[in-house]
């Protein structure tokens, strides 16, 4: 992805992740659209991934105020119904690939768990992971 080197998302290394997992899905519906159930979860799939990273730009789009932590929030919810909806592909996706995605969106979750943390000035895990 090409962004300016200044862009704050240039360096915020869950939305690199976010990225790359999105990129990396691409290849996932291709072995969930072989089943008409899997194109269903395909569509759903599609759109929680896209919001994970939409909403992180949106949030920095924003500026650094109350709206940036709502918006990760917003984020971290769509990773983990992704997480959950990878859960329940385990009949149609090889059960590595299964393990791999549900690996890197526990790191998104945890991410933008202490980045909101952070921003909102909590010190401690809050359960929200």
């Amino acid at each position: 992805m090409s962004m300016p080197n200044n862009d704050p998302l240039a360096s915020f290394g869950i939305y690199q992740l976010a990225c790359q997992l999105f990129d990396d899905f691409w290849d996932d519906s291709e072995i969930l659209g072989k089943d008409y159930r899997g194109r269903e979860l395909v569509k759903q799939q599609t759109r929680s991934l896209d919001s994970v990273c939409a909403n992180i730009e949106e949030g920095y789009g924003r500026g650094y105020n109350k709206e940036l932590p709502q918006h990760l929030k917003i984020a971290r919810g769509e990773a983990r119904e992704s997480r959950g909806r990878y859960a329940r592909c385990k009949r149609l996706l090889p059960p590595a690939i299964v393990e791999k995605r549900t690996a890197t969106l526990n790191q998104i979750i945890g991410g933008l768990t202490k980045t909101i943390q952070t921003l909102e000035g909590k010190g401690k895990v809050t359960g929200d992971e």
